[in-house]
């Protein structure tokens, strides 16, 4: 008995020293590893359509074909988001001169009532332009990230799908059980269900925003409605970001503070339904994991890998809960990472039969 607790210890403290490996390399090479685990989700989502297309054409050749379609896919709704965007920027000018002439009345109304002068005004929005500067910086980086991951996510996959034997082999040799049917189910089952739990959410989210912004009278009310479904794959920043421009818009289109009340007041009544009813009904049962537990991953994702960290936690998470499930020592975190209230396809034992005397 000693000796079975001795070596889980072991075990265990050596699974730690290389995790705190893995994390700091994680770190050091984030720029690398983010498209890696990007393609390997989009990997596994595009798995059931590969098997298909197997079963008329060769492997090689069935990838290649799902890859393209997807591929198309993406242009098709990228070139209706540039579409929007240019609708947007033809009224730019008109949004300038409102712009100004919305920052006069404020300025009036600081000097008026909290009795700041033009020269204090002045200090606060040069320093309001350096900080601008710097997000002007952090956007156009994100920019250049964004390309590089348009080049290197569909080479990955198409590498993920072509070796997929291997990396199936290679996990395998970590699990004490033999049952390889069932973990490749639940890895699969997790990821696909919850990628498409989060396009239907989206897809929610951006009717229920533009119908919003389209009763208030908000221009480009079905753009601004559709970016901040979009944000919503960003867990509680991606809300406040899209809720940014079409209070903007409000304040510059609209002659009553009103309006972009009306703007906020719907965004956070479609973020409380977001959060408490949409998002846990509809993904929180795809990956079966408490509320402790995924903000615990949502912290560690987003100080690891940021933004990407924060998007990629929740199905990281739910991967390695079915991989413990799997292990001998290590079933016990499932305790901690599972949902109770949420029955899981399959149930193993928390416990592997040769430690019951324990």
């Amino acid at each position: 008995m000693n000796t079975k607790k001795l070596d889980r210890l072991d075990y265990t403290y050596k699974l730690l020293v290389v995790l705190g490996l893995i994390i700091t390399a994680t770190v050091l090479a984030s720029d690398i590893v983010i498209p890696i685990l990007i393609s390997g989700i989009f990997a596994v989502v595009l798995l059931p359509f590969i098997k298909r297309a197997e079963k008329k054409v060769s492997p090689t050749l069935a990838i290649v074909i799902v890859l393209v379609v997807a591929s198309l896919i993406f242009i098709c709704l990228s070139w209706l988001t540039i579409s929007q965007v240019s609708a947007l920027v033809k009224d730019l000018p008109n949004l300038e001169t409102k712009f100004n002439t919305l920052i006069d009345r404020v300025s009036s109304e600081l000097q008026d009532k909290f009795g700041m002068s033009a020269r204090e005004q002045n200090q606060l929005l040069k320093n309001s332009l350096a900080n601008l500067g710097g997000y002007a910086t952090n956007l156009f980086a994100a920019t250049t990230n964004i390309i590089s991951l348009l080049v290197q996510v569909p080479i990955y996959i198409f590498l993920f799908l072509i070796y997929r034997e291997k990396f199936k082999a290679f996990i395998l040799a970590f699990l004490v059980d033999e049952s390889e049917i069932t973990w490749r189910s639940e890895v699969e089952g997790v990821i696909q269900g919850y990628i498409s739990g989060l396009l239907l959410v989206t897809l929610i989210i951006a009717v229920l925003n533009s119908v919003g912004l389209l009763l208030l009278g908000i221009d480009h009310a079905i753009f601004f409605g559709v970016l901040s479904g979009v944000l919503t794959i960003i867990p509680y920043v991606g809300i406040f970001i899209g809720a940014t421009l079409p209070v903007i818009m409000a304040l510059l289109t609209k002659d009553s503070i009103w309006y972009a009340i009306g703007v906020v007041a719907i965004f956070s009544f479609v973020q409380f339904l977001e959060g408490n009813f949409i998002t846990p009904r509809i993904t929180g049962s795809k990956v079966s994991i408490n509320a402790l537990a995924a903000i615990v991953a949502l912290l560690i994702g987003g100080k690891i890998l940021g933004i990407a960290g924060m998007i990629l936690a929740i199905p990281a998470l739910g991967v390695v809960r079915i991989i413990l499930s799997h292990t001998r020592y290590l079933k016990p975190f499932v305790i901690l990472i599972e949902d109770s209230t949420v029955k899981p396809d399959t149930e193993p034992p928390m416990r592997p039969p040769e430690e019951q005397e324990l």
